[in-house]
C-alpha cells in the first residue's frame, strides 16, 4: 500500500523501499512495547501521533517552512541552546537515531566498537533513510564524548556543520569558555539566518522553551503519587516526541495530558497498583526507537517514576532566568542553564551524584537500574561512585550494559526479574 508521504521522500532524495522496511521496523516494536500496555491516558494518543508522524507530517512541516525561509538546523545533543536557533526562525530538530536497523550501515565506515547511539544516527543518514538529513541547512555537534568528536570530523567534511565546545569541568573558566562558545554558537546562527538575535525575539523564544520545561516537570510530579497515574514507557514516548515536535504544539498537548493526569490521580486510575516497586532509570539517553529496557521493567511488574537521562530530568529540569530585554544579560543566562546539565563527560561529577541522590528521596525510589548503551565509557564507569552513594542508602541498583537490538532481551529480563525480587 502506497504511503501518502512517498513523494515527498522520494523527492528529498530518501531510498523509499528502504525507508519503508525501517519504518516497519520500528512500528513492530513499537506495538511490541508501547502500544501493548494497558490502561494508558486518552492523551497520549497525540505524542504516540507525533512519534508517528516524526518522518512523515512533521517533515512537510519543515519542508513547508523551508519554502518561506526558516531553515532547519539537526543537533544530536540537549546542549545545543534551542531559544538562540529559534530567535532567527531557525526551527532546531534532533537528528538522533535509536534503532538497531541502520547501525549496519554506519559499520561499512565506522568501527563496530562505538555508542551504538551515534552509530544509528550515522547509519539512518548513510543508508538514506533519515528524512531530516536531506533537509536541514546547518548540523551542530558537541564534545560531549570521544566517539561524537571524532565523528565530527569526518562529518565537518561532508556537511555545514558547527562543534560546540563542553568543558570538562565547571570551574570559573569552563563557564567562561562555555559562555564564548554560546557566543559563537549565536553568531554562526546570524549568519545562517541573515537576521540578528534581538533582545525582543530572544525573549520570546526562552519564554516558549521554558514554557515547555514547565509541562514537562509538571508531568513528572505527577509520576510522585503512588501509583503513578503514567507509565514510565508512555513518560518516555512524551520526552522522545519533545525532541522533534513543534514546541509549542507540544506544550498545548502536554498540558492537556497533564489535565487528564491530574484527574486520573483523582480518582485512582493507573497502569499500576498501589505500592508497586518504584524504579529510577540513571544514566544514558532512550531517543525514538529505543523502548526496550524501559518496556521489560514494567512488564516485570515495576513503575519507573523518574529518568535521570538526557531523555528525561537532564532535558527539563532547569529554566533559563528570564532577565529582561539585555541580550549579553539572556546569553548569560542561557550558557548557565545549559551549564547545569549534568553530563557524565565532567570531571569531578559532584552535582550529578547528589542531584541522583536528591531524586532517590524526592520520589520514593525503591531501585536504581543503571541504564548504559554500549561503549559508553563515561557513565559506565560513574555508576561506581553513584553506587557508592546509594550503599550509604542502602538502595539496591542493577547495572545494564545493551544496545538496541533483541538479542539480549531474554537475559535483560531473567536479570530484571531476579532485581525486583531483591527489592522484595
Amino acid at each position: 500500500m502506497e504511503n501518502k508521504y512517498e513523494k515527498m521522500w522520494q523527492d528529498i532524495g530518501l531510498d523509499v523501499p528502504l525507508h519503508k522496511e525501517l519504518l516497519e521496523s520500528i512500528d513492530k516494536t513499537f506495538k511490541a512495547t508501547v502500544g501493548s500496555q494497558k490502561n494508558r491516558p486518552d492523551g497520549m494518543k497525540y505524542f504516540d501521533n507525533a512519534l508517528h508522524e516524526s518522518h512523515g507530517g512533521r517533515v512537510q512541516e519543515l519542508i513547508e517552512g523551508k519554502s518561506k525561509g526558516n531553515k532547519t538546523v539537526g543537533t544530536f545533543c540537549i546542549y545545543v541552546p534551542d531559544e538562540i536557533a529559534m530567535a532567527v526562525d531557525l526551527i532546531p530538530i534532533a537528528l538522533c537515531g535509536g534503532t538497531q536497523f541502520s547501525i549496519p550501515y554506519a559499520e561499512k565506515m565506522f568501527p563496530r566498537d562505538i555508542c551504538p547511539l551515534v552509530k544509528s544516527t550515522l547509519g539512518l543518514a548513510f543508508s538514506k533513510t533519515c528524512p531530516y538529513a536531506p533537509i536541514k541547512s546547518m548540523a551542530v555537534g558537541e564534545t560531549t564524548c570521544d566517539a561524537k568528536k571524532k565523528t565530527w570530523e569526518i562529518l565537518a567534511k561532508k556537511v555545514n556543520f558547527h562543534v560546540m565546545e563542553v568543558p570538562q569541568k565547571k570551574k570559573d573558566l569552563d563557564y567562561k569558555i562555555w559562555r564564548d562558545e554560546v557566543e559563537e554558537f549565536k553568531n554562526k546562527l546570524e549568519e545562517l539566518a541573515g537576521k540578528k538575535v534581538t533582545s525582543e525575539k530572544l525573549t520570546q523564544t526562552i519564554k516558549t522553551m521554558n514554557d515547555k520545561r514547565k509541562a514537562l516537570q509538571k508531568l513528572n510530579e505527577f509520576r510522585k503519587y503512588d501509583p503513578s497515574p503514567i507509565s514510565g514507557l508512555d513518560a518516555l514516548v512524551v520526552m522522545q516526541s519533545a525532541l522533534t515536535d513543534e514546541p509549542v504544539r507540544f506544550t498545548e498537548k502536554l498540558n492537556i495530558l497533564n489535565k487528564e493526569l491530574e484527574e486520573r490521580i483523582t480518582k485512582n486510575i493507573s497502569p499500576f497498583a498501589k505500592g508497586v516497586k518504584r524504579i529510577m532509570i540513571s544514566g544514558c539517553p532512550s531517543v525514538m526507537g529505543n523502548w526496550k529496557v524501559h518496556s521489560l521493567i514494567e512488564k516485570s511488574g515495576a513503575s519507573i517514576v523518574i529518568d535521570e537521562t538526557c531523555t528525561g530530568t537532564r532535558y527539563f529540569e532547569n529554566l533559563v532566568q528570564e532577565n529582561g530585554n539585555d541580550l549579553n544579560k539572556q546569553l548569560d543566562a542561557i550558557a548557565d542553564r545549559y551549564m547545569k546539565i549534568n553530563c557524565a563527560c565532567f570531571t569531578p561529577n559532584e552535582d550529578r551524584i547528589s542531584n541522583v541522590v536528591n531524586k532517590v528521596d524526592e520520589y520514593k525510589v525503591n531501585g536504581v537500574v543503571h541504564y548504559v548503551l554500549q561503549y559508553c565509557h563515561g557513565y559506565n564507569i560513574e555508576t561506581i561512585k553513584l553506587d557508592g552513594a546509594f550503599k550509604e542508602k542502602k538502595l539496591p541498583s542493577l547495572k545494564i550494559v545493551t544496545d538496541y537490538s533483541e538479542e539480549d532481551t531474554g537475559q535483560l529480563r531473567t536479570r530484571i526479574d531476579a532485581f525486583l525480587e531483591r527489592l522484595e
